[in-house]
């Protein structure tokens, strides 16, 4: 069997859809609820961010995100005790890498 090495437009090709499947970790705290709420959005941070902050600034706002799996996630604003955002990140490694 042949294999045929990848190109460089190949291999720019498959970075642009590792680019594109970035995650963001969001964490919810609810208040009044033991746990949080943690999901994985496929939206950029900044996008996240501004979901949050158009949710707040309405009385009765509800923050809408989707996760990874196309799940939907809603919490009424007035209810939101936190929200962490962490570093959008890529969605699976192969392979080993140094740290």
């Amino acid at each position: 069997m042949f294999v045929r090495p990848l190109g460089l437009d190949a291999s720019y090709e498959i970075m642009q859809v590792l680019e594109e499947a970035a995650q963001v970790e969001v964490k919810i705290g609810v208040q009044f609820a033991a746990r949080e709420l943690v999901l994985e959005s496929t939206e950029s941070a900044a996008e996240v961010e501004q979901a949050v902050m158009a949710a707040v600034s309405d009385e009765s706002g509800v923050l809408t995100l989707t996760d990874d799996k196309g799940r939907k996630v809603l919490v009424p604003a007035g209810k939101l005790a936190y929200v962490e955002i962490g570093p959008e990140t890529a969605t699976r490694r192969v392979g080993f890498a140094a740290s």
